[in-house]
């Protein structure tokens, strides 16, 4: 059977680790798809950030945008592999025999797993002004590619909403309530929030550059 071990998005071909993706063995799953979307998104920023020729005053902050797109890209990377690790953990943790042992590795796999998507979601966040940045001073030719990288940043951000929101969410089936979850892992709590409006900022920035982007579209 196919493993993410065997298939890293550090060492496979896009074919082959899509066809891991599409697998019934949930790693990589879509924790590690969000993952691969951050990793697009930064390159995408990395191409319009080369493309676009700084005015006088913004040669610092454009080789800001450049290298941070570029670290984010291969950590982006890491953190896909890195959740589809955490996803192997909780599926072993429900394969177990019922009892205290059981739900102890649940609440284990169930927290590192939501650490690990809120760590992606974190970094996808950061990525937003850096991406916004670009759509008001990069290089116009390339808008249409400036708003394909807020696309992968949203799904980025979205996964990693969903899946710290579900994974806190399996903890009930270690014997907790909603409320007892929210007391005992406040930040991760708070980042579901923080994602939601991570989100509605990327909408915005969307939505301010579309007529340059799609100037068919009728309003």
């Amino acid at each position: 059977m196919t493993t993410s071990a065997q298939h890293t998005t550090q060492e496979s071909t896009v074919a082959a680790w899509t066809h891991a993706l599409g697998e019934p063995i949930g790693a990589p799953g879509g924790g590690a798809g969000a993952g691969v979307m951050l990793a697009i998104a930064a390159s995408l920023t990395s191409m319009v950030a080369g493309y676009t020729e700084p005015k006088a005053d913004q040669d610092q902050q454009l080789h800001g945008v450049l290298t941070r797109a570029q670290k984010r890209r291969e950590l982006a990377l890491q953190l896909a592999d890195d959740d589809a690790a955490a996803s192997q953990a909780f599926g072993a943790a429900f394969k177990r025999e019922r009892g205290t042992e059981r739900d102890k590795a649940i609440r284990q796999a169930s927290v590192e797993a939501a650490e690990s998507s809120a760590t992606l979601g974190e970094h996808a966040v950061a990525a937003i002004d850096d991406l916004t940045w670009l759509s008001e001073h990069g290089n116009r030719a390339l808008i249409a590619d400036v708003v394909v990288a807020f696309g992968a940043l949203r799904a980025a951000v979205a996964g990693a909403r969903t899946n710290v929101s579900f994974d806190l969410g399996t903890l009930r089936a270690s014997g907790l309530n909603m409320d007892e979850i929210r007391k005992q892992h406040p930040d991760l709590w708070a980042t579901v929030h923080r994602f939601d409006d991570a989100l509605a900022r990327i909408d915005a920035a969307t939505r301010a550059i579309d007529d340059r982007a799609a100037p068919t579209n009728e309003r």
